[in-house]
């Protein structure tokens, strides 16, 4: 596949969203993958990446940023699997 084979899309994420939208682009590589294809995030990476990203955020704000990442894995997995 290309970039070609994508439209282009302007997409507007509201600031309360930016962090997470930041961690799963920064992670939308590090799928686990089984026979029937993507189960989840790799969440060693997610973790490592969300630590790297977000030093400076207290834990309970990592907390919740890892919660709107595992919001948007679950919508990815249901649009992936819906291809099929």
């Amino acid at each position: 596949m290309r970039l070609s084979d994508f439209p282009e899309q302007d997409v507007e994420v509201w600031p309360e969203h930016v962090d997470a939208c930041l961690l799963f682009c920064s992670v939308s590589t590090q799928w686990r993958v089984g026979m029937g294809g993507a189960t989840g995030l790799d969440y060693p990476a997610v973790f490592a990446t969300l630590d790297r990203l977000h030093r400076g955020k207290t834990d309970a704000e990592r907390d919740a940023i890892f919660a709107d990442v595992q919001v948007i894995e679950r919508a990815a997995l249901e649009e992936m699997n819906s291809r099929d």
